[in-house]
């Protein structure tokens, strides 16, 4: 009967059936459902494909030449965007280590949003060339998130597709954001999760991905704490400023390159996947999934959200929210 549902040989559904024994539950279903590495597809799926095997199944995988039409992979050399969009303004987060938005000490601290040109942040990322945090010289990265290519990069647009049109068949709707990632390779973007349907591509460099699927979600331990916000002073130090009569901010604090497991020893359940992501492939991470990324310096990235469906997978994932709050995994 495994055999037919799973679509395994004997052996591999053996030794899951196996493991089964001995690991918790949502572990062994993972190990049936998902396997231990991100799949490859070697071309772009048509929507039938991409909804029945990735979108419903909420399974992430890489996909290679979806983008190789792209102007971009060519063009967009440090000399052709200065030319194109040097002199416009762009919103540029600023943190003394790498982390915005993430628990530092016992704060929920977001980054100092700084508007600068944007021939000056490629002089700083090529200036530094990679490296050592420098906390006086602060760490920097463009990822806003409110479509900031069309918003802020508009004379790009025509370098990329405005749409991925075989997710925008399957879905039924067009993305919501297209947003444009550059920065140092000391930003880091902590574990979290989105209400969407991701497409990341990379357009030069490469993005480094832990992910962890939403039924991990019982090892994975969220704390509330104080929102608040670095504010760098002339002498190059970080100030890390309260936000006045502000609500606390639900957050993950394990750092998943260094794990607390005395603190947090169910995280030690929980199951990663590593992945790297390279110029001109595209990850497709699903809604709900948790995400931890890093990246070489100067990468280049544009991703598509588009909005998740509500159905009876987000209430899926509400009841196990709601079953870890009652075992105190909050």
């Amino acid at each position: 009967m495994f055999e037919r549902v799973f679509n395994r040989s004997p052996s591999a559904v053996s030794r899951a059936v196996l493991m089964c024994q001995r690991v918790p539950p949502s572990r062994c279903l993972a190990e049936l459902f998902l396997g231990r590495s991100v799949p490859y597809l070697e071309q772009p799926p048509s929507p039938l494909h991409f909804h029945r095997d990735w979108l419903c199944p909420n399974k992430p995988c890489i996909i290679r030449n979806a983008i190789r039409h792209w102007p971009a992979l060519s063009k967009w050399s440090p000399a052709y965007l200065r030319a194109a969009v040097g002199s416009k303004l762009v919103s540029v987060a600023v943190t003394p280590h790498g982390y915005a938005d993430a628990v530092f000490g016992d704060r929920f601290v977001m980054p100092e949003e700084r508007r600068m040109p944007f021939a000056s942040l490629l002089d700083l990322i090529e200036s530094r060339g990679g490296g050592g945090v420098d906390g006086r010289r602060g760490v920097f990265y463009m990822q806003k998130q409110c479509s900031s290519l069309t918003e802020e990069l508009p004379e790009l647009i025509g370098d990329v597709d405005t749409e991925i049109p075989w997710m925008s068949k399957a879905l039924g709707k067009h993305p919501d954001a297209v947003n444009f990632w550059l920065g140092e390779e000391a930003a880091v973007t902590s574990l979290h999760k989105d209400h969407y349907e991701n497409l990341y591509c990379v357009i030069s460099g490469e993005k480094h991905f832990i992910l962890l699927p939403p039924s991990d979600r019982p090892f994975i331990p969220y704390e509330l704490y104080p929102p608040a916000t670095f504010k760098q002073r002339e002498d190059g130090s970080f100030d890390v400023v309260d936000e006045e009569a502000a609500e606390k901010v639900p957050w993950i604090p394990v750092d998943p390159l260094n794990p607390d497991l005395e603190r947090y020893p169910d995280y030690g359940l929980a199951r990663p996947l590593h992945c790297t992501v390279r110029a001109g492939e595209m990850l497709y991470l699903p809604s709900l999934w948790f995400h931890h990324v890093r990246q070489s310096q100067g990468c280049i990235a544009v991703n598509y959200w588009y909005d998740m469906e509500f159905d009876v997978k987000y209430n899926y994932f509400q009841l196990l929210e709601s079953l870890s709050a009652v075992l105190g995994k909050n």
